[in-house]
């Protein structure tokens, strides 16, 4: 498990979850909440030997549970054998130093599982900065619990006096750490500003693919546009940003990015350590949610994307809502998801069911975006021609003496360049 909390045991193997329903919950929430929980903890290759769901009335500052029913859960989790304890609710630094000395085992919450995940997905210098910089955040206000040698304390050499304890230095080590990774994931920022201005010079539409974690983004990329992004059946299969092209008809080109997926109770510091990686779904000109038809959880998916979308401010930006796995689909679950979204598309990514009119949405989004023109282009500047091609969208072309006439669009940052060439 995670390397900054160097008092838990080098490997935890059985897991008993706890998950809670309290009065503002939907009935059967925690029931889900739970469910996903046990995926989550079993992603990280830890057996969960038992499940608890506790209703939940008034939370106490201590355990979060009353103590009877903390001793009760202490004693499950022995008897099976069970080297941690998770939470699905966030416990607070106290509740959770409470807990492990109840318990004497390993007692962790849905965000710090979480943070395992991802830090066990991470693979580019951009993603593995964050989930550090989320990691380092997270355990700063827990290290209490964190070292055992937290009493000791250095002198200040010859003068004498009491010097900073071992938990002041461990918070000065952390700080500084954190400092120094926010200070180099700027500076990945910058690299991908300048990325991003490279491909804007010949700018070309863009689209970002958003969605609940396993909801199938990235097999929808893969074969939209042939990419090999790594596609599995688990949450939180990639988390570094894939950009491709894809070609629609009339050689119309779109950059088409696979995000991050979404999750319920996603952890805020997570939220903002992936600012930067989720900065190509604020650039983008907009985006295709992506929803699983065949999940029971499928409503509770869009609420969270969209309340995600919200925290990125990319709320307003324009969304194609798409249901994926329409061939593992029964009718009631179809209904169910006319009834959220009546404008939704409906597709199979993976063998390519109704993924034209995907492309056709698209286009009629570019469309949108970019006025209809009609140009007249002498045939010495076939240069003029293939920036239409490149950069927009060519309807119709036809071969005239001494000129080509066009029938097309293009970006409005691309309006002086071809200007001289409008047929007024």
């Amino acid at each position: 498990m995670a390397d900054f909390l160097t008092d838990k045991p080098a490997q935890l193997n059985r897991a008993l979850l706890i998950g809670v329903q309290t009065d503002d919950m939907t009935e059967g929430e925690g029931a889900e909440l739970l469910s996903e929980l046990k995926e989550l903890v079993e992603n990280l290759r830890i057996t969960v030997t038992r499940t608890e769901l506790i209703n939940l009335r008034r939370p106490t500052p201590a355990l979060l549970l009353g103590s009877g029913k903390a001793e009760e859960l202490v004693a499950l989790a022995k008897a099976d054998g069970a080297d941690v304890i998770v939470f699905d609710e966030a416990l607070s630094p106290a509740q959770q130093r409470n807990w492990e000395e109840l318990s004497g085992i390993a007692v962790i919450d849905r965000q710090e599982v979480i943070l395992e995940i991802f830090a066990d997905r991470a693979h580019t210098r951009e993603a593995i900065l964050q989930v550090a910089l989320a990691r380092m955040e997270y355990s700063l206000p827990r290290l209490t619990r964190a070292w055992t040698h937290l009493s000791r304390q250095r002198g200040k050499g010859a003068m004498g006096g009491e010097g900073e304890t071992q938990l002041e230095q461990d918070r000065r080590i952390v700080r500084d750490r954190i400092a120094h990774l926010k200070s180099e994931l700027a500076n990945v920022v910058k690299q991908r500003d300048v990325q991003r201005r490279k491909r804007q010079r010949v700018p070309v539409p863009t689209c970002s693919i958003v969605g609940y974690t396993n909801a199938g983004k990235s097999t929808l990329l893969n074969t939209l546009t042939g990419a090999q992004v790594l596609a599995a059946d688990k949450l939180f299969a990639t988390l570094d940003p894939t950009t491709r092209q894809l070609v629609l008809r009339g050689n119309q080109k779109l950059l088409v990015t696979d995000t991050v997926g979404f999750i319920r109770r996603l952890p805020h510091g997570l939220v903002e350590a992936f600012k930067a990686t989720l900065e190509e779904v604020i650039v983008a000109g907009f985006l295709v949610h992506v929803l699983d038809v065949t999940n029971p959880n499928v409503e509770h998916h869009h609420e969270t994307t969209l309340s995600v979308l919200g925290e990125l401010g990319a709320a307003e930006k324009t969304i194609v809502t798409v249901f994926n796995k329409i061939d593992a689909a029964n009718p009631a679950m179809l209904q169910r998801a006319r009834r959220l979204a009546p404008d939704a598309l409906f597709v199979s990514a993976h063998p390519r069911a109704g993924l034209d009119t995907l492309e056709s949405r698209c286009l009629e989004l570019i469309a949108e975006a970019h006025a209809d023109t009609e140009l007249l282009v002498p045939h010495a500047r076939y240069d003029v021609i293939a920036r239409l091609y490149a950069t927009g969208h060519v309807h119709s072309e036809e071969q005239e003496d001494g000129a080509v006439r066009l029938h097309g669009r293009f970006p409005p940052s691309q309006a002086a360049f071809f200007a001289p060439f409008v047929v007024k």
